[in-house]
């Protein structure tokens, strides 16, 4: 196998354009300025002279080439292509790849890239990690700075299946990485060893494209006067674009290295009539120049030089300037009227194309026959909704995910929305589409995320939804600021109100709702931290006459119903599983999956149930959980959730039961004689349960419940 080189830039500190004539040296006096095809500009330097370097920034230049090549630090294999004077190094590295014969026999190699104790990191802005391959799953795990794991994992039959130019998640799929880490590796596996793919695909890859680093400094925290401050005289200091560090680059009116003490020189304009736009007579000063007029002649020197005028010739030029003036005046601005005029009229046809295309006038024929008693879907404008978002400004990013972008927006009456702008748009299920807006828009649950309405006149839709102002239950289960934030009382609350809002889903909506993405970061918390289930991207709606249905397989990963991802079959019970997998996070404190444990502690499930199985669950749950949560709720608990994790989709509890046994353990946990101390909880939590007989609870009154605000641990 020939292993492929894929380049990778690394934002290092040097300035972001570099001015220097043809004859100046961008090194230090004396020092070796060019390596084959490379220029070495200092704090970069050849390791043979200490002197010709900043600290951590020596490169060795490899003679036994032709050309010479240039690498990192000291007897380094990391080849550096170019150093960039827009602050960035560009250097080679491996494609990952894992590849399979006929008989499943794999063969591979997993690239990673250590800058240990060096002032880089990777771009965030940059880089991408890259996925490419069916029946593939990929992550890329960073440290030494920060710690991350992301990936991705794509299921395609056939080679129909993946986009032609595209990488949306089918066949290849592209995550973002964060800031400031130091070293990667990438990890590659199958699902099934490329056996159903292996005629069209037998190989899976993965890499990372593009980086940049940066030192541990800012402009505010450096001081001129420290011995080790990077820039020299007649320069500048400016925060990296990366987030951490500063660079250096040349004042106005000067150019050279500003990394050198002198390195940036006066520019003198005088001598290049190019660099100055004197019309008379041109001075040079130290960062800029000076215009004048020769001596009787007025004028500012730079624009004009001119015999001064006598009064009357004056008066009527002066006068036939405003009458020309006023004429061209006019002509512009008919002009511009009639330009904008034109453009106006092609942007309203523009957005009348859109809005048929995406359905308009279907959604319109819907809702002129919708029930008249429950509240419509509105049709927005494009232009309420820029308005509404200021335009999609960056800094109304509310979170970015597979299916899109969303942002927070403001209506003409306060009201605070949230705005989910997709990435692609199917025109063949255009239909289908519509249909779903119509009936989510009749959801009308206090545990599901509300659809206000939507905008078709944009290339793709725009869906709007009512914001939930707390985040999402995986920020406060998760995130380090928000550790062991929720007490047992609040889980069990918000388990059985996502239960009960996927039981209405399944039951009472018309046609029932398969949501298929169930998971921590798609169950909000609203200002009294009440559950709200949201993000409806991936779900379908069950056919009348059918229990189950097949579907391109959709979901993520951890929190996937494996009956479903191995047949295709799509029923209620996979969102059973998915709650399964909620549950245990709410139980444990931990993800659906983390690389960095032992691997048999990797998946959430799998180690929850191996653990249930030995009896040994109780290591596995959160500390505060087994301070707070009584044996029999303990036992009960745990047991319905290894019920929900069952492999098989028929042994699993519907959604009602799981949300009526909840509710039931809910009330039991008001009475105080089923308190108990924590050693008796850990020394029954093995012992088996029958189902939680809830049967004496109405149901409607699960959906009258009193919501209680999150501790004030939180």
């Amino acid at each position: 196998m020939v292993l492929i080189n894929m380049l990778l830039l690394l934002q290092i500190l040097v300035p972001t354009a570099i001015y220097a004539s043809p004859t100046e040296s961008m090194a230090k006096p004396g020092c070796q300025e060019n390596c084959g095809n490379v220029t070495v500009p200092y704090p970069f330097g050849m390791v043979d002279d200490q002197n010709c370097y900043r600290s951590l920034y020596e490169v060795t230049c490899n003679h036994s080439f032709n050309p010479p090549k240039l690498f990192l630090g000291t007897n380094g294999n990391v080849e550096v292509l170019e150093i960039s004077s827009s602050g960035s190094l560009r250097v080679k590295t491996y494609i990952g790849y894992r590849c399979y014969n006929t008989s499943t026999k794999s063969y591979w190699s997993l690239p990673s890239l250590d800058l240990k104790i060096r002032p880089y990191s990777f771009s965030d802005t940059r880089n991408r990690f890259t996925v490419i391959g069916c029946d593939t799953y990929a992550y890329i795990d960073g440290s030494k700075g920060r710690n991350f794991t992301s990936g991705c994992s794509m299921v395609c039959s056939d080679q129909q299946s993946p986009i032609n130019g595209s990488c949306s998640g089918i066949g290849c799929c592209q995550t973002s990485i964060p800031k400031g880490f130091k070293r990667f590796e990438v990890e590659i596996y199958s699902f099934k060893n490329h056996t159903q793919v292996w005629d069209f695909n037998p190989c899976s890859y993965a890499f990372l494209v593009d980086s940049e680093a940066i030192e541990n400094y800012t402009c505010e925290n450096v001081s001129r006067n420290d011995p080790s401050y990077a820039c020299g005289n007649n320069s500048e200091c400016y925060n990296s674009p990366n987030g951490l560090g500063y660079l250096c680059k040349c004042s106005p009116g000067y150019h050279g290295n500003p990394y050198l003490q002198d390195g940036c020189k006066d520019i003198d304009e005088c001598n290049d009539g190019a660099s100055n736009d004197c019309k008379g007579i041109c001075t040079n000063t130290p960062g800029s120049y000076n215009c004048s007029c020769p001596l009787g002649l007025e004028g500012d020197g730079r624009t004009t030089c001119i015999v001064p005028m006598h009064p009357l010739k004056q008066y009527l030029i002066l006068q036939l300037t405003i009458g020309t003036g006023s004429g061209i005046l006019f002509l512009l601005i008919g002009g511009s009227w009639i330009y904008w005029g034109y453009q106006k009229r092609e942007i309203i046809k523009l957005r009348e194309k859109f809005f048929k295309q995406n359905g308009g006038l279907l959604l319109k024929q819907q809702l002129s026959s919708h029930d008249t008693n429950v509240e419509a879907a509105k049709i927005f404008t494009a232009e309420e909704l820029e308005k509404a978002t200021d335009n999609y400004e960056e800094s109304r990013i509310l979170g970015r995910g597979g299916y899109g972008t969303v942002y927070k927006g403001i209506l003409p009456d306060n009201r605070m929305v949230a705005i989910k702008k997709s990435r692609v748009v199917d025109e063949g299920q255009v239909e289908q589409f519509i249909n779903e807006v119509v009936i989510l828009s009749q959801i009308n649950h206090k545990n599901v995320v509300k659809l206000l309405g939507c905008c078709l006149e944009t290339e793709v839709p725009l869906l709007v939804y009512e914001f939930i102002p707390n985040g999402t239950l995986f920020h406060h289960i998760h995130d380090e600021g928000h550790e062991s934030s929720i007490s047992w009382e609040n889980r069990l609350r918000i388990a059985t109100e996502t239960a009960i809002a996927l039981d209405y889903l399944h039951s009472a909506a018309s046609p029932p709702i398969i949501h298929r993405d169930i998971k921590s970061p798609n169950i909000l918390l609203d200002e009294n931290y009440m559950a709200k289930v949201s993000d409806f991207g991936a779900s379908r709606l069950v056919p009348l006459d059918q229990t189950q249905f097949t579907t391109l397989v959709q979901g993520t990963l951890g929190y996937l119903d494996p009956e479903y991802f191995h047949t295709s079959q799509l029923t209620e019970k996979s969102d059973v599983y998915s709650f399964g997998i909620v549950l245990v996070e709410l139980l444990t404190g931990r993800k659906a999956l983390e690389f960095e444990r032992p691997e048999k502690e990797r998946n959430l499930a799998t180690h929850f149930i191996t653990s249930m199985k030995e009896d040994n669950v109780s290591e596995i749950l959160e500390e505060r959980v087994l301070n707070e949560c009584s044996k029999d709720q303990l036992q009960e608990v745990t047991q319905l959730a290894k019920r929900c994790l069952s492999v098989k989709g028929e042994e699993r509890p519907t959604m009602k039961e799981v949300a009526m046994e909840l509710e039931g353990l809910r009330r039991s946990s008001k009475h105080p004689w089923v308190e108990q101390t924590r050693e008796e909880t850990e020394c029954l939590l093995g012992e088996t349960s029958s189902f939680h007989n809830s049967n004496n609870i109405g149901y409607d009154s699960l959906r009258d419940q009193v919501v209680i605000p999150l501790d004030s641990g939180r």
